[in-house]
């Protein structure tokens, strides 16, 4: 019985296109922001997002080898802007900050059609929802989901800046699962990523693994494609998971 639909974020909830006007806020913002801490970085917004680019690409190697998120002042100090020797100390008033601008402010995040109907028609159902999300802020997704008009249907957030676990990593999935006071096996999880939702659910003994296509992590994911790594549902619409559930719950799974 599936009692919990639990979603990812990016890729999820939401889609995101490059823009290069929020790329150059995010630059500025994020100098702006520094130098208000008094650190004033010798570089121009164009230089400081060739920095950032590649520093974050080397975070993510390295977060997705050990499956764990560094706090706040410790990513831009010890990888972002690891060229200019600045001590997590002096960047934690303003980690943070720094962390939303990243996630929030370089692309154009487009939420997902029929999210909030989707929302409603499962807590109709009577099933308890939550996210668990690969995020470096703190406060991007709970700023989302009541942006989306879905915060208050939310039983429980659990994300990788909160937890210091990333997917896919069991257990930031069992984190949510004993929040809701469930098994894993009675919930649901919603991913774009085979590489870590897909993977992650299974290894968690998640109950039912639901994969939205997304073009860019089908490119991203194609070395793990294979028999093993296929979700229970691959889906193109948000729209189509009340069903899913409805009909996993009468032992329905054609």
């Amino acid at each position: 019985m599936i009692r919990a639909v639990l979603f990812d974020v990016g890729g999820v909830l939401h889609t995101s296109e490059a823009d290069p006007n929020m790329e150059s806020y995010f630059a500025e913002a994020s100098i702006k922001t520094l130098k208000d801490q008094g650190v004033d970085l010798p570089v121009s917004p164009g230089e400081f997002i060739k920095i950032i680019n590649i520093r974050a690409r080397e975070y993510k190697k390295h977060s997705e080898a050990d499956k764990r998120e560094l706090s706040g002042p410790r990513i831009w100090s010890e990888f972002f802007l690891r060229d200019f020797d600045i001590s997590p100390e002096t960047l934690a008033p303003c980690a943070e900050k720094l962390c939303y601008l990243f996630d929030a402010r370089r692309t154009r995040l487009v939420p997902r059609p029929n999210l909030p109907r989707t929302v409603e028609e499962l807590h109709a159902q009577g099933i308890k929802l939550g996210v668990v999300s690969n995020i470096i802020s703190t406060t991007f997704v709970p700023e989302r989901l009541k942006l989306y008009n879905v915060a208050s249907y939310m039983d429980c957030v659990v994300t990788s800046s909160e937890t210091g676990i990333r997917k896919p990593a069991p257990e930031i999935f069992l984190i949510a699962a004993d929040r809701l006071r469930l098994s894993p096996g009675e919930c649901a999880y919603v991913g774009d990523r085979i590489s870590r939702d897909i993977i992650g659910s299974h290894n968690a003994g998640i109950g039912l693994a639901i994969l939205i296509r997304y073009p860019p992590s089908e490119k991203k994911d194609a070395a793990f494609v294979c028999a093993e790594n296929e979700p229970d549902y691959r889906i193109d619409d948000l729209g189509e998971i009340p069903a899913i559930i409805e009909n996993a719950n009468r032992g329905d799974h054609a």
